[in-house]
Parts: C-alpha cells; sequence; structure tokens
C-alpha cells in the first residue's frame, strides 16, 4: 500500500472524510470495505466518537463495535506524532489492521518549526516522519491517509498549486512521498468538489460530494 493525501480550505470536509473512511474501512469486502482495523493519529483535536456512531448506523454497523475497532491517539506535538506512528508497527504486526489516518499531517510541524530558519530542520524531520509511513503501509499493506492544509501561493508558479492560487503545505518532500494527491475545493451551496490531481495509475477526474449526518456521500 502507499500515502494518499487529501488537501484543501477550511471546511471542505477533510476531517468528514477521515471519519467516513474509519467506518468504511470496516466494513465487508463484499460492501467495498476491507474488514480492518483503524489507527487515527490526531494532530488538532477534531476526532468526534459522535460522528463515528452516526456514520456506523448509516451504514447499519455497530457503532459501540465500531469505535472499539480504532485505536485513537491524540499528538502533543511533532516529536511526539512521529513517535506514534513508529509505535504503530507493534499494533500492524498482527495484520488485522488496513488503514493508518494521520490529520492533519503538518499541522503539529508547522508550530514546532515555524520560524524561516527552521525550514531545513522542519522538513528533515517531516522526510524522517514520512519514510516511517511509508514502511508501514509496505511492510503491513496498510493503506495511509493523510489531510493537509493549504497556504497561498502568489506566484501561482509551483506544479502542486491549484487554480485558485493556493497549494499544499509540506512542499517536495511531502509532495513525492504521497502516491495518490486530492484536491478538496468548495463548490456550488453545499456540495464541494474532490479533485485527483496525482496517482500511479488513474487520469485526472473529479466528482462532486456533500457532508451529511452520515459523513461524506454523493451529490443527489
Amino acid at each position: 500500500m502507499s500515502i494518499t493525501e487529501v488537501f484543501g480550505e477550511f471546511r471542505c470536509g477533510k476531517t468528514q472524510l477521515c471519519h467516513t473512511l474509519c467506518v468504511t474501512a470496516q466494513l465487508p469486502k463484499d460492501m467495498g470495505g476491507s474488514e480492518g482495523k483503524v489507527a487515527y493519529i490526531d494532530t488538532e483535536g477534531t476526532f468526534r466518537p459522535d460522528r463515528i456512531r452516526s456514520i456506523a448506523e448509516r451504514f447499519q454497523v455497530d457503532p459501540d463495535a465500531c469505535l472499539e475497532n480504532i485505536s485513537y491517539a491524540r499528538a502533543l506535538n511533532s516529536e511526539h506524532q512521529t513517535e506514534l506512528a513508529e509505535q504503530l508497527g507493534l499494533q500492524f504486526a498482527d495484520g488485522t489492521y488496513r488503514l493508518l489516518v494521520v490529520d492533519s499531517i503538518m499541522a503539529c510541524f508547522r508550530v514546532d518549526y515555524s520560524g524561516r530558519g527552521e525550514l531545513n530542520d522542519r522538513q528533515q524531520k517531516l522526510n524522517q516522519h514520512l519514510s516511517s509511513l511509508i514502511r508501514l503501509a509496505e511492510d503491513y499493506n496498510v493503506a495511509v491517509f493523510l489531510t493537509n492544509q493549504v497556504q497561498s501561493d502568489p506566484g501561482a508558479s509551483s506544479l502542486f498549486a491549484s487554480a485558485d492560487g493556493r497549494k499544499p503545505v509540506g512542499g517536495h518532500i511531502l509532495a513525492h512521498a504521497s502516491a495518490t494527491r486530492i484536491l478538496l475545493r468548495k463548490g456550488r451551496g453545499e456540495e464541494r468538489v474532490a479533485k485527483l490531481q496525482d496517482s500511479p495509475d488513474m487520469a485526472e477526474k473529479e466528482c462532486v460530494y456533500v457532508i451529511g449526518e452520515g459523513g461524506i456521500k454523493d451529490s443527489e
């Protein structure tokens, strides 16, 4: 398996997508699931068990059993975030985990390395963290799903910049670590748009979705 990264501005549904995946990853394979457990590293304190319950009810899954299959940890800083990921190998060794969520990958790093003079140190530590995540994906056949923030790109010259001049945080190191990159943006009204920007086996395409009580779903 490999790393999938979704990035976008506030209120595009990044965390809601994480919550939805926490449930769908546990579904039977004939329902499109992976029949596995989920590990969740929360860097911004946005994980909500009540949302998991609502989404589980949508898919007719026992909410309590669903929550029991999610191994949750709150990362306090970038060093703690890295340590949590490195410790997951012990849990993944039993072969029951199918998904690792990190929401969001850059929040702690941006706080801990906020000065311009610290950028090189940040990128070095980030690279080590991403290498650890890639090893987990490959060694234990676990899908790694990252959310990421965006920042303004006045020049809009970056290869990874979106049409509105925003680009994902993390630079080339994160871009190269992510096998699949998806941009989330606001659409008309309550609609949101997901655009596949980079994939090893799929062409660029986009779809429209909405955020409901039962999580992320297709727009009607």
